[in-house]
């Protein structure tokens, strides 16, 4: 390839944070427009409900087997097909004449997502090293978390604004030309990616599908009935069906075959630890969303727009250290990861102090930008950190966990500590938010630890091998 032909970095890294943003956005952009989607389709509201719900359940089903998917047909020509697939299922979506119609094109696109995202993330692992990564994961990092809250704020300008008469239909439709030329561009700008898998693991497919199922299934829909008896049986099922998954994987290895998920990415030490801690972090900031836009609709009378703009200072103080940790000197970014869910806990307890006393801008602006920054530092750095460690070789495997991971941490986190809130207000429940952060912390410590002795090891070893010579 020339270099007149050869793809450009930041074109490609702009193909791919557009898809993710689009993905990203879709998990909550139609959360304000469910209002309008019941007065101009009707449904019950078990309907109604499966349109948020069917999205983010299909997506936490089917992101490991996309990305595994990847490896099979390519990454690049897996992200093509799925945002072009991803662009149609918007249209119906846009054009759906019924609530039942409505759901199943929100299932098609969050399977086309699933197929879409995760390569995402394989391909930055891929196609980028050294500053250039950090930078392309720090930015992709930005993506994955904000664009859930940006997806509310532009759902209440676009459902505000009735463009052409459409009401809530607007929210898909913009995907459509996006979507196009986003396709369009990329299949000149993306690099090609040959396969390097043969056969899809059918058993282990089956297998997750089903724990996955068993687990999100009432993770989604328990609180809303009471928690019931077979929602507790589910999660126990998925929980037995998770272990032997692992073990059938292992069994795959052992028989020379390819698993579905790669568990060995797990092996180097402190992985499991930072890897935990990124779920926690994203978890605790969809609890922190959740429960502060009921707060401020519920408590406070704050319109949805008006909710969602309460969150540009946490959105700046993201982006802010999300666009400048890699600049930092090494020392600092190892201590990002720790020092970051504990600001991010900082800000939880001050908002849950003052909870009562309304919004103070004065008191609230600063704190959330803090509460942003602190979000950035325990989880761009981190995700960067076990990327290194990881290498390219297990990329698939590395970003169908940091693809699920969010899904699973964000259905809990509302399960949860959503119910906390209905039953104890946003105070005890943010407390329980930075309890929860400071656990982070803890975690991101012990990942720390683990590294330094790493490469102390590693030292040692070295200095061995050059005296001995």
């Amino acid at each position: 390839m020339s270099p007149l032909t050869r793809p450009r970095p930041g074109t490609v890294l702009a193909v791919l944070l557009t898809g993710q943003t689009m993905a990203s956005m879709d998990g909550s952009i139609v959360t304000v427009a469910l209002p309008s989607v019941q007065h101009d389709l009707g449904g019950g509201g078990a309907v109604l409900q499966l349109v948020p719900s069917a999205y983010l359940l299909t997506l936490g089903l089917l992101n490991v087997t996309g990305a595994r998917t990847g490896d099979l047909i390519g990454h690049r020509r897996a992200f093509l097909g799925g945002l072009a697939a991803f662009t149609l299922a918007s249209l119906l979506c846009g054009l759906a004449p019924a609530a039942p119609v409505l759901v199943a094109a929100r299932v098609a696109q969050a399977a086309a997502a699933a197929l879409m995202v995760p390569q995402v993330f394989s391909l930055i692992q891929l196609r980028f090293d050294g500053a250039a990564r950090k930078q392309a994961i720090g930015l992709y990092s930005m993506v994955l978390a904000l664009g859930v809250a940006l997806g509310q704020v532009i759902g209440g300008l676009v459902v505000g604004a009735d463009l052409f008469g459409l009401t809530w239909r607007p929210v898909f439709l913009v995907n459509v030309p996006v979507g196009a030329v986003l396709v369009l561009v990329g299949l000149r700008a993306l690099p090609q990616s040959p396969p390097v898998a043969r056969r899809l693991d059918l058993g282990g497919v089956a297998l997750l599908t089903a724990a996955m199922t068993a687990l999100i299934v009432p993770l989604i829909f328990g609180r809303q009935y009471g928690w019931p008896e077979w929602a507790w049986a589910s999660l126990l099922a998925g929980l037995v069906l998770l272990v032997v998954f692992v073990r059938f994987e292992g069994r795959v290895v052992r028989g020379g075959g390819l698993p579905l998920l790669d568990l060995a990415v797990l092996r180097p030490a402190g992985v499991r630890a930072a890897l935990v801690t990124c779920v926690m972090v994203m978890g605790c900031y969809t609890a922190f969303l959740f429960v502060l836009t009921l707060h401020l609709q519920g408590d406070l009378g704050f319109g949805p727009l008006a909710a969602g703009l309460a969150f540009v200072p946490y959105a700046i103080g993201f982006a802010t250290l999300s666009l400048t940790w890699a600049r930092l000197p090494e020392g600092v970014q190892s201590a990002l990861p720790v020092a970051g869910p504990a600001v991010f806990a900082a800000g939880a307890l001050v908002v849950a102090v003052f909870s009562g006393d309304g919004w103070p801008p004065a008191l609230t602006l600063p704190v959330l930008f803090l509460a942003g920054a602190g979000h950035a530092a325990g989880y761009s750095p981190l995700v960067a950190q076990v990327a290194a460690i990881v290498g390219p070789d297990r990329a698939s495997a590395l970003s169908a966990l940091n693809s699920t991971g969010p899904v699973l941490a964000s259905v809990s986190a509302v399960a949860g500590l959503g119910g906390l809130y209905l039953s104890t207000g946003p105070g005890f429940t943010l407390a329980v938010v930075a309890a929860l952060l400071v656990a982070a912390a803890l975690s991101a410590a012990a990942a720390r630890a683990a590294w330094r002795r790493r490469t102390q090891a590693v030292s040692r070893t070295r200095a061995r091998s050059y005296g001995g010579a």
